[in-house]
């Protein structure tokens, strides 16, 4: 199972990212639990500069933008 956290503020970047990343887990059958992180001390903790951010299994995969579909799909490859 993978562990996706995304981090952000809960503006409409995150909330987009978060809905981007979710369809693609599903669409491609992927286990892998989804959680958002909203709490900015704990975004900062892990070195976050800019968000929306996705990291998964413990490493930051993109941050800031929202990620389209196409980019997504390449994190489960």
């Amino acid at each position: 199972m993978k562990n996706i956290k995304i981090f952000g503020s809960g503006c409409r970047n995150c909330k987009m990212t978060y809905a981007n990343v979710e369809k693609v887990v599903k669409e491609s059958g992927t286990d892998a639990a989804i959680v958002k992180e909203e709490n900015i001390a704990e975004i900062v903790k892990h070195g976050i500069m800019s968000t929306p951010a996705v990291m998964i299994d413990g490493t930051i995969v993109h941050a800031g933008g929202v990620p389209d579909e196409i980019e997504i799909r390449k994190w489960f490859e």
